[in-house]
């Protein structure tokens, strides 16, 4: 039950709906014991013969009576009670999903995401089963069972109450042995949905390369295998599950029989009438739901522990990017970069070393490099998506974890190396960041990314849909969008991380200075291979091994005779080979 005791926070923030079904399930209660009572009256009446059509016209309006008002009461506790835990779920659900934003990269290669979404969806559902049906299950459940005990001890004979209840506290036991069963064996079938549901994720997202590969039967092995395990999982807990309707079953055939031939001994010892016997076996038929209710709350509470244990240990692991800034008004694009060092935290080698150079506001600066050279990492730190302990960077002469991320992410727009396109179309792609992008501003940054006679060429234009991860399109054409949902968002600073390695020389170029003309005043860097892409830069940064070996304008670094020129020379001397051919 410590399920409840973790959900007390809920609790308290629905109470007034709690409240209210609570009150409406008493109600119900109430009404429920009213026929039994009345039938039993009924009963002796006949028996004794004093029955009249009157005093039966008044028994059955209070039947019927009670039956409507119940009924009213069912649907009010019902919209409140469910009402309410679907708000729960709706709740833990964008928790979930806020926690995942502020987690850093490396976050999300410890959890998989197939794991992730089991915890989003399985485990939440889990939960929420937990806050409305175990709820109903133990008020419910608890009060009907005190009413029956009530009006059977009470009002009608409790030496015959001891009797029919004498096989309960075994049906008990047993509840809870299973109970203790369950909890482990339903923790395991979720961590096997997890694994099941990654395998599927990825299997379908490298569903070409495994076609290309020729791995299809090795693919369809181990998935099969992981679909065993978990249908294993599911089966241990589907064993457990079904022992509770038997036992309880068996009980209450137990409870009849004894209080039957119990109630026949007090009959005919002249201490119960017909009546009350038949209303006694009524009110024991009402006992079957409580008995019910027993074993499904000590099902879902399971279910319901193990799963927010899950959960609660997803939305305890604490991002490693504080966002502990205060400054949230709008700053100047010029950038400071002072690294003194910095390494990844699983890793003591150091990525970046000795690092400074600036940015002035307006400036096109590029930073190459060979692979490994540290310039996606850098972005990384510009970006905050990494803690840089022994660094200083600047944004309008603001240091970056004095801005609040929210600020910081808005001066900035990334088109990253691989781009992401949704499942919509064209149009909604480029106004992801937007949504209320007028279709000429949309059709104008088209124009500025070289992408929009492109798009005229699909058969409905910008309302051609891109399908998953824009698989209809080419990598150059993703790029090309990538740059103009970029763009839309006129940010202060434009990072484009090697975002036109997929696109020709030429179309590399007339991006490059619509761009300049098109962002006066505004920050871009451009990260890159292909050393066209920052000739017309006012700046170019040369990094190797974490550290910067070159700087200066293009026609300096080509007459250092370093890194930069040798390398424009082979990819010039490359160019006009394939031109040739």
């Amino acid at each position: 039950m410590s399920v409840f005791l973790k959900l007390t926070w809920f609790f308290r923030q629905e109470w007034r709906r709690y409240s209210l079904a609570v009150i409406a399930l008493i109600g119900v209660g109430g009404a429920t014991m009213i026929p039994p009572w009345v039938i039993g009256k009924i009963v002796d009446a006949i028996a004794d013969g004093s029955l009249t059509k009157t005093s039966l016209q008044q028994q059955v309006f209070i039947i019927l009576g009670a039956a409507l008002f119940s009924y009213g009461l069912r649907v009010l506790w019902r919209i409140a009670l469910f009402g309410a835990s679907y708000t729960l779920a709706n709740q833990l659900r964008q928790t979930i999903f806020a926690h995942l934003t502020l987690q850093a990269p490396e976050f999300f290669d410890r959890l998989k995401t197939g794991d992730l979404m089991a915890r989003a969806t399985n485990d939440i559902q889990a939960v929420e089963m937990t806050a409305g049906e175990a709820v109903l299950a133990l008020f419910d459940g608890a009060f009907t069972g005190l009413l029956v005990l009530i009006m059977m001890t009470v009002f009608i004979s409790w030496p015959l109450t001891i009797i029919a209840l004498g096989p309960w506290p075994i049906v008990g036991f047993f509840m809870w042995r299973y109970g203790k069963q369950l909890h482990q064996s339903f923790k395991d079938a979720q961590a096997r949905f997890s694994d099941l549901n990654d395998s599927v994720q990825e299997s379908i997202s490298a569903l070409r390369l495994t076609r290309a590969m020729g791995r299809e039967t090795i693919e369809c092995e181990q998935f099969n295998n992981i679909a065993a395990s978990a249908n294993e999982a599911n089966q241990r807990v589907a064993k457990i599950d079904s022992k509770y309707d038997p036992t309880i079953q068996l009980g209450i055939g137990f409870s009849f029989f004894l209080s039957i031939a119990g109630g026949a001994y007090f009959i005919h010892q002249g201490e119960l009438t017909l009546g009350q016997l038949t209303s006694f076996t009524l009110y024991l038929g009402f006992m079957i739901w409580p008995m019910f209710a027993i074993g499904w709350l000590l099902n879902l509470v399971e279910r319901g522990s193990a799963a927010y244990e899950r959960i609660d240990q997803l939305l305890n692991s604490q991002p490693t990017i504080k966002d502990n800034g205060t400054q949230n008004q709008s700053i100047e694009p010029s950038l400071t970069f002072e690294i003194e060092q910095f390494s990844y935290p699983e890793s003591q080698a150091s990525v970046l070393k000795d690092i400074e150079f600036q940015v002035p506001s307006g400036s096109l600066v590029g930073i190459v490099g060979p692979v490994g050279a540290g310039k996606s990492t850098l972005l990384h730190l510009l970006m905050r998506m990494q803690q840089v302990p022994m660094s200083a960077i600047t944004l309008g002469g603001v240091d970056i974890n004095d801005l609040t991320l929210n600020n910081l992410r808005r001066h900035i727009a990334v088109v990253p190396q691989t781009p992401f396109l949704f499942s919509m179309t064209i149009a909604q792609n480029i106004a992801l960041a937007k949504p209320s992008a007028t279709m000429q501003e949309i059709e104008s940054v088209a124009k500025i990314a070289q992408v929009h006679e492109d798009i005229l060429g699909f058969p409905q234009g910008y309302l051609t849909e891109v399908g998953e991860r824009g698989v209809t399109l080419s990598g150059g054409q993703k790029q090309r969008l990538a740059i103009a949902r970029a763009l839309i968002l006129d940010a202060p600073v434009l990072v484009l991380d090697d975002a036109l390695s997929a696109v020709d020389i030429k179309t590399e170029q007339q991006i490059l200075s619509h761009l300049k003309q098109a962002r006066q005043g505004k920050t871009t860097l451009v990260v890159c291979h292909r050393l066209s892409a920052v000739e017309q830069a006012n700046h170019v940064i040369v990094m190797e091994s974490g550290r910067i070996i070159e700087q200066g304008q293009h026609r300096e670094l080509i007459q250092q005779q370093g890194w930069y020129a040798k390398t424009y020379d082979y990819q010039q001397l490359e160019h006009v080979v394939e031109e040739g051919r």
